[in-house]
């Protein structure tokens, strides 16, 4: 995992289609739609809604392709009304999918905040994930180093969304342990930070266009 979040690890697992690139890509780089009662596209973060699924990479420009072009109500075969704010609305249920796990590891006892807690963490060798806040201060997130092995950084998460996780105001320094909940939330980092990557290139001027 990059320390933005985002796995490039590809390899094995269930796979779909993007209606939008055409790609077969591992489903935990994509995000499922279903066409609601009411014919509206409708985010599927969790994979549960029922009706036939729709996949789109996880990707500003691959969302915006498949909204711009029908691409939706193609694949649905039926007619579709795509939220203008489509985009915002995947943002959010990704990130508060992220949010929701680290939460219930905490419940658990396998995540923890602060500093102190896991810099302690770290040196005993019981994180296996550091996680820091995108809005924090490098200076001090630099003061930690992620634990060795893959997938052991994220970095997707503002103070505030921590926050939340940890039933805090805001935080910067998270750490989760080995096993529960952890390989889940590496996943559902992953998917967001692809997303937020996505946007912040286009944005910047540095993203590329999806034929």
């Amino acid at each position: 995992m990059t320390r933005g979040g985002k796995n490039t690890d590809t390899a094995g697992g269930p796979t779909r289609k993007c209606v939008a690139t055409g790609q077969v890509r591992p489903k935990g780089e994509l995000v499922r739609f279903v066409l609601g009662p009411e014919g509206v596209i409708t985010p599927d973060v969790r994979g549960k809604l029922p009706g036939r699924g729709i996949w789109v990479s996880a990707r500003s420009d691959a969302l915006e392709k498949a909204a711009s072009r029908g691409l939706f109500a193609w694949a649905a075969k039926a007619q579709a009304t795509v939220p203008a704010t489509l985009v915002r609305d995947v943002e959010k249920a990704l990130a508060a999918r992220v949010v929701e796990f680290i939460s219930l590891a905490r419940k658990a006892g396998g995540a923890v905040a602060g500093f102190e807690k896991v810099k302690s963490w770290l040196e005993s060798g019981r994180a296996a994930v550091l996680i820091q806040a995108s809005d924090g201060s490098e200076r001090g997130k630099d003061k930690l180093r992620s634990p060795p092995g893959k997938a052991n950084f994220i970095g997707v998460l503002t103070s505030s969304e921590l926050g939340l996780a940890f039933g805090l105001e805001n935080v910067i320094h998270g750490a989760l342990a080995t096993g529960g909940l952890t390989g889940r939330v590496v996943e559902e980092a992953a998917r967001l930070g692809g997303l937020r990557d996505s946007i912040g290139e286009k944005y910047s001027g540095k993203g590329k266009k999806t034929e």
